[in-house]
């Protein structure tokens, strides 16, 4: 008895702890899809400013706009060409590797563009926009290189596969054709003697009849059915005969 209660006890409470683990997946889950939809939203929110600042606004403001634009859009747009890939292209992770030490110059220069929009002294600020300009063509420069790069890799591996698939069709299609032209080899006529083009069979020459065969000839009883044999074609398989019990 006690050992029974014992085992209910532990399968209460392995119950409770899979219960409490499943809401703790499930909760995390929605939390990261919570927060990945906000952080969307965000994104979206922060490229339209960016997009009607860098043609709204004149000056330094709108060539601050125009550059945190460019840079963030190259940059995304880098990361999900190589994410995409490395499912298929292992050799990806370096490449990889390196945006993600690109990404942090990246992320450095967006803040550092984000305080300048709210720097009064707008003077100071176009003194440096040669210098931010450069720093930014620089970092977009090479993430358009791995991301160029990463695709001329996935079509090189594209046109390769198709390459390679087209000479196994063009084989397998000359295989087909050798075949079709040397066809049936037993020089039967599978399609009757109506067909044109093959010879009808010759008439037999009639012989004297002999006593035996003068005598009334006496039909044999039939079976029930059909006694006429079923045609058969060259390429068809003799049917196996039925298995008697």
């Amino acid at each position: 008895m006690e050992a029974a209660i014992l085992i209910m006890a532990l399968l209460f409470v392995a119950f409770v702890a899979l219960g409490v683990y499943v809401t703790v997946k499930v909760v995390g889950a929605a939390k990261r899809g919570v927060e990945h939809t906000v952080t969307q939203a965000r994104r979206t929110v922060e490229d339209t400013t960016l997009r009607a600042k860098s043609v709204g606004q004149p000056g330094v403001a709108g060539q601050l706009a125009q550059l945190r634009l460019s840079l963030r859009t190259s940059m995304r747009a880098t990361q999900e060409a190589l994410h995409a890939r490395l499912a298929e292209d292992e050799s990806l992770k370096e490449s990889l590797a390196l945006f993600e030490r690109l990404s942090g110059h990246g992320h450095e220069l967006d803040d550092e563009l984000r305080r300048l929009e709210r720097e009064p002294d707008k003077r100071k600020v176009a003194e440096r926009m040669p210098e931010l300009r450069e720093r930014t063509e620089r970092i977009t420069h090479s993430a358009d290189s791995l991301r160029w790069a990463a695709r001329d890799r996935a079509r090189q591996f594209a046109d390769d596969d198709l390459a390679s698939l087209s000479q196994q069709i063009e084989m397998e299609s000359g295989a087909l054709r050798d075949w079709s032209v040397k066809g049936p080899t037993t020089g039967e006529n599978p399609y009757g003697d109506d067909v044109p083009g093959h010879p009808a069979p010759q008439a037999r020459t009639a012989q004297p009849r002999t006593s035996q065969d003068q005598a009334p000839h006496v039909q044999a009883p039939q079976a029930i059915g059909p006694t006429q044999q079923p045609v058969t074609y060259p390429w068809q398989k003799a049917p196996r005969p039925e298995a008697t019990s």
